[in-house]
């Protein structure tokens, strides 16, 4: 513990500790909120900060603290899913292109550089136009749009890797691909898996609430992060930035401290495979 703190230094454990809160707020949200996030009252519009208003409430009369609580649920659940889609096939795609190579490698390294030619958001867009709005339908076509990426940086340290002596000695011993890229392979790419993945998770989360901004993810009256820095806009420009501004310093915040984190634990993932 002392040398992950060591190793953190005192602006990674305050990032650390952003992330804890964010993750708590979420798990504990049906505990701590307490309101519901999608149920308001007219006569209950912008009231400012109190009692029993922590945070005030928005132009619908919810509270604007519960609705942090619960959103965080989506803008964390639908990166997450971007996050494991993506690390799972693009560690598939890059750990069988190097250990297979010749036309194996060439129809792959074709295939991501068809996916290349979508830009992130409009893939989600086609998603979306074709099974409607949502947050899984979002996540899902993210999570297809940052495979090349994660796979291209994989499979060029494997690539580096795979006639190492530590790979060709299990070879000709004759044991199997798919063991010797387990057991070998895998654990010698899992820091670049790491930082990919804290990496994605802030660029996931940005675009998702991006989406939800537009009215293509998160749907109302559910919480969401970006759906409530677009249900703030009219709010903000009345004199009531609260819901906006709270909402945005979440999304900022979360997504400094996963690449601070994630820099950090890459870096010690390295440092360690060297020693």
């Amino acid at each position: 513990m002392k040398r992950f703190v060591h190793r953190m230094g005192p602006l990674g454990m305050v990032a650390v500790g952003i992330l804890l809160l964010v993750v708590l707020g979420a798990l504990s949200a049906p505990l701590i909120a307490p309101y519901d996030p999608t149920i308001g009252s007219v006569t209950q519009r912008y009231l400012g900060p109190s009692a029993a208003h922590l945070l005030g409430t928005d132009q619908a009369g919810r509270d604007i603290f519960s609705r942090l609580l619960w959103g965080a649920r989506s803008s964390l659940i639908g990166p997450l899913i971007v996050v494991c889609v993506t690390a799972a096939l693009g560690t598939l795609i890059a750990l069988t292109s190097v250990w297979w190579g010749g036309a194996v490698d060439s129809l792959l390294s074709r295939l991501l550089d068809l996916l290349f030619a979508f830009p992130n958001l409009l893939l989600a867009m086609l998603a979306i136009a074709v099974f409607g709005p949502g947050l899984l339908t979002a996540a899902f076509a993210l999570a297809i749009a940052y495979i090349p990426y994660t796979a291209r940086v994989i499979r060029s340290t494997a690539l580096r890797e795979r006639n190492l002596p530590y790979v060709r000695s299990p070879e000709l011993q004759g044991i199997t691909g798919p063991t010797i890229a387990v057991r070998h392979l895998l654990p010698n790419v899992a820091p670049l898996i790491v930082t990919g993945a804290t990496i994605n998770f802030g660029f996931a989360m940005i675009e998702l609430a991006a989406l939800s901004f537009l009215g293509l993810g998160v749907q109302p009256p559910q919480a969401d992060w970006g759906l409530m820095v677009a249900n703030g806009q009219q709010s903000l420009l009345k004199g009531y930035p609260a819901e906006s501004i709270l909402a945005g310093l979440c999304i900022v915040l979360t997504v400094a401290s996963l690449g601070y984190v994630g820099d950090k634990l890459g870096g010690r993932a390295a440092a360690g495979r060297k020693a």
